[in-house]
């Protein structure tokens, strides 16, 4: 493995991707129009994720400066789909931090630890059994599995009501599982399978000397509490749980704006003086 070609900083920067550095085209308008988008998936022969412009540069620019760490709950497939010109990737944590990538091949040493970390507790079988039941509403519209380590499915919003979360997170607590609702899709976890566990395990083969972190959801809180410089958008499931960790700085926008943001903070973050600039406040709520 190698560290970044020209390394001024010793800062990793590990970042969550959807609804945080990239969005469908509903979320990129959160909040302020983002002019000329650029699109770094397609999928079904569509467009389906954007960046703002001044985000994909500031990528292209940190990444050549230390190392970025996509981190994501997408699965590997889902993950090879997103395209970012220009930005250089070496590792990558894919699956909800089930899957460590190094220059795009998985690591099986992580893979062993990650079956070893999700050993206690309820197994991916009885997880599939036990949330059968509540999955089988007309309001759901696909329930998939992510490579065997964790369950997910896709809700119609509207449809959809209050009690049934109520249900869901019950079922999902008594497996001693994760539950996170991120818009329609609502995914159960085990608690073995952590995002900001396989950072740590990129922080140690890398030799980093500290971590910004950005995330929106509840998934993303332990990577984000674990990190020396946390930030959220001011969108997203943590936003409006008012969730907070000392350090924390959250953006002025929302939507693709926000991303924009984010990559201004890690390029505060990981320049030589560590100066952060100015276009996000520190806060700690939203």
């Amino acid at each position: 493995m190698t560290g970044p070609q020209t390394a001024p900083s010793r800062v990793l920067v590990a970042s969550d991707l959807d609804r945080t550095l990239i969005y469908s085209a509903a979320a990129m308008a959160l909040g302020e129009s983002v002019v000329d988008p650029v699109c770094v998936e397609i999928y079904d022969d569509r467009p389906t994720s954007f960046i703002h412009p001044d985000a994909l540069a500031g990528l292209v620019a940190l990444s050549a400066a230390t190392w970025f760490v996509p981190v994501t709950t997408r699965t590997r497939a889902q993950f090879g789909r997103i395209v970012l010109p220009g930005v250089r990737v070496t590792h990558a944590v894919t699956t909800n931090g089930g899957v460590l990538l190094s220059d795009g091949v998985p690591c099986p040493d992580w893979a062993a630890e990650v079956a070893r970390r999700t050993a206690e507790g309820a197994s991916y079988p009885e997880a599939v059994r036990a949330l059968a039941p509540v999955w089988e509403r007309p309001w759901v519209r696909t329930v998939r599995d992510a490579e065997e380590l964790f369950l997910y499915c896709v809700v119609e919003t509207a449809d959809t009501p209050a009690e049934w979360y109520d249900e869901l997170l019950e079922a999902v607590t008594a497996l001693g599982w994760v539950l996170s609702v991120q818009g329609r899709k609502c995914y159960a976890i085990p608690p073995g399978l952590t995002k900001q566990a396989a950072v740590a395990e990129v922080v140690r083969r890398v030799g980093a000397d500290a971590v910004a972190a950005a995330g929106d959801s509840w998934l993303d809180a332990g990577m984000l509490a674990a990190a020396d410089h946390p930030v959220r958008p001011a969108h997203g499931e943590l936003h409006d749980q008012g969730w907070s960790t000392p350090g924390l700085t959250v953006t002025t926008s929302a939507g693709g704006r926000a991303g924009a943001e984010i990559v201004d903070a890690f390029r505060g973050w990981t320049a030589p003086d560590g100066v952060g600039w100015s276009t996000v406040s520190s806060d700690n709520g939203p």
